[in-house]
């Protein structure tokens, strides 16, 4: 049994801490918030450490970031790394993907999932219950898809970027992908039938932009 440090004890934490514990080689040391009101507080029997604290208990565990949030999980993931853990990827049991699927380090796949073929999933990217990537996707870096998105062929997500729960991205071909830019937001229920710039947000059916994101 591999041990492994949860970092956030919030909502989507809880539900991490129980996906590893469903891929049953990994077992919990603990949660790690940055939050002073819940360190030393226990949620489903699981203790809440400061991370400094976590390093002196369990310097031998990996860790996950479960933060739904791609640049705070980015800002958060650089200061694990700092204090010497190294970053463990979770794919659900359940998960249904064939042979030709690349995933990089810190990936967490929840469960219900269905990824289907020649499709890279790039470091730190979450994809949440029940969603389906099609054919030719590329996820970049800290991309995060909310509970049953729907993804289909030949889209190219950049980084940080973030697809609200029940939201819809139609195909692009090979030759002309669909483009989602970096940080860019679709909100829940959207319909994608075309490209999005990075920051931007674009949400409706179909969608279209609502407003420039305040780092773009």
């Amino acid at each position: 049994m591999q041990k492994i440090i949860v970092f956030g004890a919030g909502g989507f934490g809880r539900e991490v801490a129980w996906l590893a514990e469903q891929c049953k080689n990994f077992e919990i040391s603990c949660f790690v918030d940055d939050n002073p009101d819940l360190l030393k507080k226990q949620f489903n029997g699981i203790p809440v450490l400061s991370l400094e604290d976590a390093r002196k208990r369990h310097a031998d565990s990996l860790t996950v970031v479960a933060v739904g949030s791609p640049k705070i999980r980015q800002r958060i993931t650089g200061k694990v790394l700092g204090h010497g853990f190294k970053i463990a990827s979770l794919i659900h049991p359940c998960t249904e993907m064939s042979k030709w699927i690349d995933i990089e380090e810190g990936a967490i796949i929840c469960a219900g999932c269905i990824l289907t073929t020649n499709i890279h999933i790039k470091k730190h990217v979450q994809i949440n219950l029940d969603c389906t990537i099609g054919h030719d996707v590329v996820m970049g870096d800290y991309t995060t898809l909310a509970p049953g998105v729907h993804v289909s062929g030949w889209v190219h997500f950049g980084k940080r970027v973030y697809v609200g729960t029940g939201a819809v991205i139609i195909n692009g071909t090979e030759k002309n992908p669909l483009v989602i830019g970096d940080d860019a937001v679709i909100a829940a229920g959207a319909v994608v039938t075309r490209s999005v710039p990075p920051c931007e947000t674009w949400g409706g059916v179909p969608a279209k932009v609502i407003r420039k994101n305040s780092d773009g």
